[in-house]
C-alpha cells in the first residue's frame, strides 16, 4: 500500500470530468456527492453494485459495476484510494493517457477548498466525533458541508452539500493522506500505533500526526485528547506553533474536564467543565461553567468522544447550550455498535471495532448493554498484517467476551501470508471460549444454537461481517417460530 506523497490541491475548475474508480466506498462516494452537487461532471465504478452506486446514478453520475478501461469514457480526471492497484484497468488506462491522477485525500481538499475546514483526526474514533460534530453543528444552524468514513444515522449519508461555510472531514492517517488537508480546526482522539504496514513504527507514526498539527492554519485550532498519552505529547509540542491548542479528557489538567461518567444501556452521561477563560467561562449558562451532556450512544470511550466535539464546538463560538442539544440528538452512525435487530430475547449489534484498543473499548460498551447477560462475538479479523502484528493483543481484548467466534481473515487490500489466519487470534483468546470458524454460515448457525434470551450478540470487524447480522436475527426469529 504505502504511504502517499501530499499535494497542494487542484480547483474543481480545473479538474473537468472526474471518474472515481471504486466510488462505492464511503470517502469516495461522499466526495463524488458534493462534486455532483457543485456541477462537476461525475462518473465512477465498483466491484459491486450498492445502494451508495444507486443514489450518485440518481444524482446524475455514470456509474459501472466493475473495473474496465473504458468506464473512463472523455474523463480529464481520476480519483483513486490507495486500495485500487497499479494494475487496476482503469487506473492503467489513466496513466497511459497521461490524465491526472488524485489520490482520494487530494479530492477531498479540492472540495474543501474556499471553506473553514475542520479535520477529525485519530487512530480511533474519528468517524465518530466526525459524525457528532456533524450533527451539532447542523443542530445549531451552522449547515456545513461534511465527508464521513460512514454512514451518519441522522441522515442516511457519509456526506453531503450544505449551505453554511464550515466543512467538516474525517482526516486519514492510514496512509498519511491527511497531509493533504490545511484546516482552521482539528481534533485529535488518540496516536497510537496501527497500520504498521505502511509505517514501521509508532515514531513514524506520531511523527505523522506532528506533520499534520503544522498543516493547521496560523490563528487556527487544535483540540487534543489529554487521557490519551500520544495525543497529549502532539498538544504539549504543538504550543510551539501559531495556533490555539485545547484539550480534553478526565485528566486533572485537561482544558475541558470530563467528570461524573454514567454508561448504561444504549446511553451515556457526563459533566463537561469548561477553561475559565473559554466559551463556557464561569459566569456562563450552566452553573460553575459545567455542562451536562447526555448522548445516545453506548460506551465510556464516546464520553470521551463527545466531550471532544464539546470542546472544539465551543470553542468555534457554538452556544453550549446548543452543544448540549446537539449531542443530545445524535444517534450514531452505522457500523459504530449499530442495533441491527432483535429476536427471541437475543439483541444483535454490528461494530466496525478491528484494532485491540477499539475491540476493547466496544466490548466494554456492549457489558453495559447486555445489563447482566452473556456477550458474544463474531469477529472477522481485518488484514494479514493487522492479524500477525497484534494477534495476542486482540485475543486479550477478546477475552472480554463471554464466547467468540473468529473467522478468517478479511483480506482488504493484501494478498495472503503463510500461516496468518483467524486461528492465530482465536488461539490467543483466554480460556476456553474462542473457536475459529472459517465458514460464515456456520458462524450464523452457531450463534442461533447457542443464543440465550438476555444474550447480547456482536458482529465485529471492518469487512464484510456485517452481513452477517440481519442473517442472525432471521435464524433467531426462524428459531423462535420452530419452538412454537
Amino acid at each position: 500500500m504505502g504511504l502517499v506523497t501530499p499535494v497542494e490541491p487542484v480547483a474543481l475548475s480545473e479538474l473537468g470530468r472526474v471518474h472515481f474508480t471504486g466510488i462505492g466506498g464511503a470517502g469516495m462516494s461522499g466526495i463524488a456527492r458534493i462534486m455532483l452537487t457543485r456541477g462537476v461532471a461525475v462518473s465512477g465504478s465498483d466491484s459491486a453494485a450498492s445502494d451508495l452506486l444507486t443514489g450518485l446514478a440518481a444524482l446524475g453520475a455514470q456509474v459501472h459495476v466493475g473495473h474496465a478501461a473504458a468506464n473512463l469514457g472523455d474523463a480529464d480526471t481520476i480519483v483513486v484510494s490507495t486500495a485500487i492497484r497499479e494494475s487496476n484497468p482503469e487506473l492503467a488506462e489513466a496513466r497511459r493517457r497521461g490524465l491526472r491522477v488524485l489520490h482520494r485525500a487530494a479530492a477531498l481538499a479540492s472540495v474543501m477548498l474556499g471553506r473553514r475546514g475542520i479535520a477529525v483526526a485519530g487512530t480511533h474514533g474519528k468517524t465518530t466525533s466526525t459524525s457528532m460534530l456533524t450533527t451539532v453543528l447542523r443542530e445549531s444552524g451552522a449547515d456545513p458541508s461534511y465527508v464521513i468514513g460512514g454512514i451518519l444515522t441522522g441522515t442516511g449519508l457519509g456526506a453531503d452539500e450544505g449551505r453554511g461555510d464550515i466543512f467538516v472531514a474525517e482526516a486519514d492517517e492510514s496512509d498519511g493522506s491527511f497531509l493533504m488537508l490545511s484546516p482552521e480546526a482539528a481534533m485529535v482522539t488518540c496516536v497510537e500505533a496501527d497500520h504498521l504496514d505502511n509505517y514501521p513504527g509508532l515514531a513514524e507514526i506520531e511523527a505523522a500526526f506532528a506533520a499534520f498539527t503544522r498543516r493547521i492554519r496560523p490563528g487556527g485550532l487544535l483540540v487534543a485528547c489529554a487521557d490519551d498519552p500520544g495525543a497529549a505529547a502532539l498538544a504539549a509540542t504543538a504550543r510551539a506553533l501559531p495556533i490555539q491548542v485545547r484539550t480534553y479528557g478526565e485528566s486533572a489538567d485537561a482544558d475541558y474536564r470530563v467528570s461524573g461518567v454514567a454508561t448504561g444501556g444504549m446511553a451515556v452521561r457526563l459533566d463537561v467543565t469548561g477553561p475559565g477563560d473559554g466559551p463556557l467561562g464561569n459566569a456562563g449558562p450552566f452553573e460553575n461553567g459545567r455542562a451536562r451532556v447526555s448522548i445516545g450512544v453506548p460506551g465510556r470511550h464516546n464520553a470521551l468522544n463527545a466531550a471532544g466535539v464539546f470542546a472544539i464546538a465551543a470553542e468555534l463560538g457554538v452556544p453550549a447550550g446548543q452543544i448540549v442539544s446537539g449531542l443530545a440528538a445524535y444517534r450514531g452512525a452505522l457500523r459504530r455498535l449499530e442495533l441491527k435487530g432483535e429476536a427471541d430475547g437475543v439483541r444483535v449489534l454490528d461494530s466496525y471495532a478491528h484494532h485491540p484498543t477499539e475491540v476493547a473499548a466496544d466490548l466494554r460498551a456492549a457489558r453495559d448493554i447486555a445489563e447482566g447477560g452473556r456477550v458474544i462475538v463474531v469477529f472477522q479479523p481485518h488484514l494479514f498484517s493487522r492479524t500477525r502484528i497484534f494477534a495476542a493483543e486482540l485475543g486479550q481484548a477478546l477475552s472480554l467476551a463471554d464466547e467468540v467466534l473468529v473467522l478468517d481473515v478479511y483480506a482488504a487490500r493484501e494478498d495472503p501470508e503463510p500461516g496468518v489466519s483467524g486461528e492465530l487470534v482465536a488461539s490467543r483468546v483466554a480460556g476456553n471460549r474462542a473457536r475459529y470458524q472459517p465458514d460464515a454460515a456456520g458462524a450464523v448457525s452457531a450463534v442461533a444454537a447457542t443464543g440465550k434470551p438476555g444474550d447480547l450478540v456482536l458482529t465485529m470487524g471492518a469487512g464484510d461481517v456485517t452481513k452477517l447480522g440481519p442473517l442472525i436475527v432471521a435464524a433467531l426469529r426462524e428459531r423462535a417460530g420452530a419452538a412454537t
